[in-house]
Parts: structure tokens; sequence; C-alpha cells
């Protein structure tokens, strides 16, 4: 079985890996050979928008699917003829558009934060005027990892926030005050099979993916809804692959505040930590098979490496840590070079071990 990934990033990087057990091959699109997934597969090199270079690298494979959800959807949908996609178009492109994103949690009934449109400085002043503050403005498209965003917490940071990110399509958002940020990774294959991971908390620092733990304490109850919430998604576009929501907690509540619809930063866990990893998952889905157990091996931790990856002697000297770096040839503020988990037996050993890995960063 051959699986076209689009983009060869870390995350395909880790797709190809879990592949090869399986009997599956991993072939890359990516605008550079020099990348991670590039290191473990074969690799083509063009344009994201380059219609007919993608059609030949994907009309060689049994399955299409992506590593990152920036692709121009106007790119896949000639594709759809000569290979399945998943997941499906459709799915991307809603997740592509904060606005269109936040309509869909709406209508599905998955609470979200209240939004509006911002296309003039004349609608961020409506918009503020109707949600209040504080809130944040955000670029509608593009934006991750905390880029295009702008918080406004008083009315004072309009002229600041408008001319940071003025002039493009954005959405303003009404602040959630939560207790604690939570992220649901799930799958469902060809055959209809859907299973979900634990709920896994997340702590972000500058707005990127700092340490995940799962699984979240004190979840029994969010856990089932927030299953309920990413079936809502499934069943609307009969979705396949892996698919990551993230939720703010408030109140006790969920409050969803975005979708991914691949093989998410916040599941790296379960590589180490789970019977079968995201990314194992994900191409079971892909490719028709039956999906494996998402049940956790104990409890684990992942710590991001941002910017700069640590030495290697003493990440592996903490007990029972396993090291993923990325290989990327640059280390640069921002950049998240690699990751590393562990798995312990209790709660607290996980907490206990956590603390190493965090003075590792």
């Amino acid at each position: 079985m051959k699986v076209a990934v689009i983009g060869a990033g870390q995350l395909g990087r880790m797709l190809a890996l879990s592949g090869y057990p399986l009997g599956i091959r991993c072939e890359f699109y990516d605008r550079s050979a020099d990348t991670p997934g590039g290191q473990v597969g074969p690799i083509t090199t063009g344009e994201f928008d380059d219609i007919a270079a993608l059609a030949t690298f994907a009309a060689r494979a049994d399955v299409l699917t992506f590593d990152w959800e920036n692709i121009p959807v106007s790119a896949l949908q000639p594709l759809a003829g000569l290979v399945p996609i998943y997941p499906q178009p459709a799915a991307l492109e809603v997740a592509q558009d904060r606005l269109l994103e936040k309509t869909l949690f709406r209508d599905l009934g998955i609470p979200t934060p209240p939004f509006a449109p911002v296309d003039l400085r004349s609608d961020l002043e409506a918009a503020i005027e109707r949600i209040g503050v504080p809130g944040i403005l955000k670029t509608r498209r593009l934006g991750y990892d905390g880029k295009g965003q702008a918080r406004i917490m008083k009315r004072s940071d309009i002229d600041a926030a408008w001319a940071q990110l003025g002039g493009e399509s954005l959405i303003y958002e009404g602040f959630v005050r939560f207790s604690r940020e939570l992220s649901l990774v799930a799958v469902r294959s060809t055959r209809g099979e859907v299973a979900a991971y634990p709920l896994a908390e997340n702590v972000h620092k500058n707005g990127i993916l700092a340490e995940t733990r799962a699984p979240a304490a004190r979840i029994t109850t969010l856990q089932r809804t927030a299953e309920k919430y990413v079936r809502a998604v499934f069943d609307r576009y009969r979705y396949v692959g892996v698919l990551a929501m993230e939720f703010f907690v408030a109140d006790g509540k969920l409050i969803a505040n975005e979708m991914a619809p691949r093989v998410h930063n916040s599941g790296h866990w379960t590589i180490e930590g789970a019977q079968t990893s995201q990314f194992e998952n994900h191409l079971r889905a892909i490719t028709g098979l039956p999906l494996g157990s998402t049940a956790a091996r104990g409890h684990a931790a992942m710590v991001n490496f941002v910017g700069r990856m640590p030495s290697t002697t003493k990440a592996l000297a903490v007990a029972g840590l396993h090291l993923h770096d990325y290989g990327k040839n640059e280390a640069r503020p921002g950049r998240k070079l690699g990751h590393a988990t562990l798995v312990a037996p209790t709660a607290r050993a996980r907490d206990t071990a956590l603390a190493k890995m965090r003075r590792l960063t």
C-alpha cells in the first residue's frame, strides 16, 4: 500500500515511520527536499498550487493525505478523480478559515466563543460593541502557533490591533476565561469505525504548545461530551482520518477553540503512551484497515522543544524518556525541533518526571 502525503514536515515523518511495520509506504510532496519527511521516504518537490505536478505525484499512490492544513483546497479538488483523498477537502476547507470553522461549531451545537467577521475598522467597532472586551482579533486564514492574533484587552488597544492586522479578512472572538486547555484526538476509518483517545491537557507558551499530559485529570463527563462534538463533525463530512479538536474549559464546560483535520501535536504522546499511536491509526483509517486500540498504556507526558534541542546525553539521562529529534537543519526561535515523551504508572510519577523534562527546555 502506497500513501501520498502532501507536506513533509515532522508529522509526515512520523506517519511514515508508523507505516513501515504495516507494510505501508509513504511518499512525500513538498517545496523542498530538505525536510523531516524527506529523510525517511521518497520526496517530490514542487509548489503546492502546481496541479499538474500534484496529479503526477498522486497518481502513483493508493490514497492521498496531508500533514499541513494550509494546502490550497483548489489544488486538491482536481486530484479527487485520481485517488481517494482523506481527510476530505471539504473538512480541510472549513478548518482553514476561522470564520467557517466557528460557524460550523455553532451550526452543530458545539459551544464556541462569541465571534463576528471583521473586514473593516467599522466591523471591528461593531463587533466589540456587541461582544465586548476583552477579545482577540485574528486573521481568518493561515494563522497558527499564536501567529496572526492581537489581543484587545481594553478599547484603547483597538488602534494597535488594527494597525497590526487590518487589511486582511479577520474574525473577532470574545475572550474565554478558562481554567485549562484540553484536546481530543479521534479517528474515523473508511469502514465507519470510530475511536477516540483520552482527553489530554495542554499548556501553551507564546501561542505554541509547550507540554501535554494524558490522560487529563477529572475528565469522565468531559470525555463523553468531547467525543459527541467530534462525532458531529465526523458525521457532517463522513470524515476519514484523524481529527483533533481543542477546547477551553470554562465553568466546568467545554468551549471549542479550533479543530485540525490531521494528526496533531497534542497527540504525540500516543506514540509511546497509547496502544496504537495517532499516526498508525490515521494510516489504518485511510487505508481501510481496522483501527487499533486508543487506550492509554499509563500516564504520559510530552514536552515540545522549540527553538533549540536539548543535549541528547542530558535528555536520555531522564529515566523513561523517549526523544524525538525531527532532524531539521536550522534552529530558530519559535520553530518546533523535536519533542520528548515519557510514560509512568501513576500521574504523580509522571508529573515528577515531567518536572525533569521541563528543565531540558
